[in-house]
């Protein structure tokens, strides 16, 4: 914001009254955007970075220079405004901000990445984005083709079964429901029943992953073993338009139940197609409290 108005003060002079104020300040705003993206490294999930990982105990490579995507709070995508078409005011729809969304379009060249959301999401006509962007309608086109052939090529096939999605379902609460339940039982047996077969865990900032039912199981397994980790409490949430659980833990010989995490799920034909479990310090965004 500070970027867009030093901007558009120093070049006032340069409004000639072709188009509205508001349409210019876009105009400008999108350019320090679209700057900003270009000089800065794109967020990431593991799988973008290393290969699937055998379970290894308690062998976590910790890297937090990495710039990892992060957890965004479903009270914070409630629309400021009535719905109408300003931007602001554009209902965020599950497809936009899905976790594995953000982490395929972190894929695309700003431009691109900028077409593709101000077509699809926001529903601009091809002349609209060319005009903000300053480019001619067959180059919109032309990227926008690219942009959807990367998207395809990095979501996963059934993610557009629920594009029209704007918050978790009531068949998706009562999944994280039962893992939640499975969790805080220690029921490691549970928790696998719950799990598609190509089912994937995330563990942001740990660069490693998990790849598959049997290999998540296996992390499950030693994790809710007696005497391993502790007790667990677990307190739902949303997140990114998905379930999502915070996960406290009372250490062995403690009395305080402390937040070690945020796990988001990924749910699609009743069962968990992927897990991303966030540490505290990649979900200072949520109003979560410390100990239970």
């Amino acid at each position: 914001m500070q970027e867009t108005l030093l901007r558009a003060w120093t070049g006032r002079s340069g409004f000639e009254g072709r188009s509205s104020f508001k349409t210019w300040l876009y105009r400008i705003a999108t350019n320090a955007c679209l700057n900003a993206l270009e000089r800065r490294q794109r967020r990431v999930l593991p799988p973008d970075i290393v290969p699937a990982t055998e379970f290894a105990g308690n062998e976590a490579v910790w890297d937090h220079e990495i710039p990892w995507l992060q957890p965004y709070p479903d009270e914070w995508l409630e629309p400021s405004a009535p719905t109408g078409a300003e931007p602001d005011a554009v209902v965020v729809a599950r497809e936009t901000i899905e976790l594995t969304y953000l982490a395929a379009i972190q894929h695309l060249p700003p431009r691109q990445r900028a077409i593709l959301i101000l077509r699809d999401s926001l529903g601009w006509s091809a002349k609209e984005v060319a005009t903000l962007l300053e480019l001619s309608v067959p180059s919109v086109n032309s990227a926008l083709q690219r942009a959807r052939a990367t998207m395809r090529a990095r979501l996963p096939e059934r993610r557009l079964d629920w594009s029209t999605i704007t918050e978790p379902t009531d068949d998706e609460r009562a999944v994280l429901r039962r893992y939640m339940d499975a969790i805080e039982q220690a029921d490691s047996a549970a928790l696998t029943a719950l799990l598609r077969e190509d089912a994937r865990q995330l563990m942001p900032p740990a660069a490693l992953w998990f790849d598959g039912r049997d290999s998540i199981s296996a992390l499950y397994s030693w994790v809710l073993a007696p005497g391993s980790v502790g007790d667990f409490r677990m307190l739902a949430t949303a997140a990114n338009r998905q379930p999502a659980a915070a996960c406290y833990v009372r250490a062995n010989g403690e009395s305080e139940f402390c937040l070690v995490g945020l796990n988001i799920l990924r749910i699609e034909g009743g069962e968990i197609a992927e897990i991303t479990s966030f540490t505290p310090e990649l979900c200072w965004a949520f109003d979560l409290p410390s100990t239970l």
